[in-house]
């Protein structure tokens, strides 16, 4: 199993709209493609907060091939409605990982 991971920095003026958003709207729109089978929502503690709180979002892929098409075919559409909606209220990044058992 792969996890697409995003850990974002939300400016605090922003983040019961964006927790919003996000639930109704942004990750919908994610596990939508077809290309994830679920989603998390975690936010960091112990991490300092005074620009605003820190969560990773987990979106679990089958494969490779399944977060490549995501990638290949989504993302940078999504990415853009984020940006367009949000601006600079946020930074993220993002990393890839395998489920090792």
């Amino acid at each position: 199993m792969i996890i697409y991971n995003v850990t974002i920095k939300i400016q605090s003026a922003i983040l019961q709209q964006w927790l919003i958003w996000l639930k109704e709207e942004h990750i919908p729109e994610i596990l939508n493609t077809g290309c994830f089978t679920q989603s998390n929502i975690l936010q960091l503690l112990e991490t300092d907060d005074s620009e605003g709180p820190t969560y990773a979002l987990q979106f679990h892929a089958e494969s490779k091939a399944q977060y490549y098409r995501y990638i290949e075919l989504f993302s940078a559409e999504l990415r853009k409605k984020s940006y367009e909606k949000w601006g600079d209220q946020f930074i993220a990044f993002r990393s890839v990982m395998q489920v090792v058992n």
